[in-house]
């Protein structure tokens, strides 16, 4: 019987694909793997050639990601990045605490990890382990001391702690849709959407709240995270739902415009939980704490 993962290509060839799609050159990409230019070339080449497709445009003399490129990379950066963090998380620390995090692979990615490093370099005797998934999973079972959820902080058998609400508004691209007063039904009719599986309804929601008919979702793009809605949108290929706390440094760097106003409340929040049947240790309750000062100063910052 053929192995569920035959599909897979080499892993070899994803991460030079991967290292050239994140890398403004060649050469830096190579040497962030540690191999020649002309080794990452071959690679992304195979990978090519395994997908049948072409993930890169050349006919500048650039390696430009293809509409198929970007959406490539939209599906692969947070699965490789869950690898990385697996791997961490499993290696055995010696003489220093471990805390273990859980959290949405997109806020892992965009919200936590910039603001890791500081708290790490003052904080060395402890070992923050990330379990970036967007499953909701058993913190007992699965031996995780802290969770960030996303939700109305109904969970069976945590404490949740708010952090700060989720916010919502669409972006895009600077230049895709036209400047000024604009007719937002005809508007949306006009450019692709982009929809984010795991939260399948938020057009609907998003329209509803500003009194006009939900836009139709038939040739709507589906990816599966926040992070993967938002580098499409940046890369042109529509419009997207930003959420807070995925696109404020998108719109502060004006790779993404919000054509619509600024972000409204959805109603849910995000919180800071822990499992009600363990006790915390001392260790934990540190990284909560900075935790919830980091959520503190996003909150003031946003307004």
């Amino acid at each position: 019987m053929a192995s569920r993962l035959s599909a897979l290509p080499s892993f070899r060839s994803l991460l030079a694909f991967w290292s050239a799609a994140t890398h403004d050159r060649l050469s830096e990409a190579a040497a962030s793997l540690g191999v020649t230019e002309s080794a990452v070339s071959h690679q992304v080449r195979h990978l090519e050639d395994q997908l049948h497709i072409k993930l890169f445009d050349r006919s500048s003399g650039r390696l430009v990601l293809t509409e198929a490129g970007t959406r490539y990379l939209a599906r692969i950066d947070p699965a490789l990045k869950e690898i990385e963090a697996a791997t961490l998380a499993i290696r055995p620390t010696e003489g220093r605490r471990a805390v273990r995090i859980t959290l949405p692979t997109s806020m892992a990615v965009t919200w936590l990890l910039p603001r890791l490093g500081g708290f790490e370099a003052a904080n060395a005797d402890l070992d923050v382990q990330l379990v970036p998934t967007t499953r909701v999973i058993d913190l007992v079972r699965d031996q995780v001391d802290i969770a960030i959820r996303y939700g109305k902080g109904l969970w069976p058998d945590v404490e949740a702690t708010y952090l700060f609400d989720d916010m919502a508004s669409p972006v895009a691209r600077p230049g895709l849709l036209p400047d000024g007063p604009t007719d937002i039904g005809a508007a949306l009719a006009g450019v692709r959407l982009i929809v984010n599986r795991s939260i399948p309804d938020e057009w609907r929601e998003w329209a509803q709240a500003r009194g006009i008919d939900p836009p139709d979702l038939t040739d709507a793009l589906t990816l599966d995270t926040v992070e993967q809605v938002l580098q499409v949108a940046e890369a042109g290929h529509g419009i997207g739902m930003g959420r807070t706390p995925y696109f404020e440094d998108r719109l502060a760097r004006g790779v993404l415009v919000a054509p619509f106003g600024a972000a409204g409340p959805t109603g849910a929040a995000y919180y800071l939980c822990r499992p009600k049947a363990i006790a915390p240790t001392q260790a934990v309750r540190r990284v909560m704490r900075w935790l919830q000062d980091q959520a503190d100063t996003h909150r003031a910052s946003a307004g």
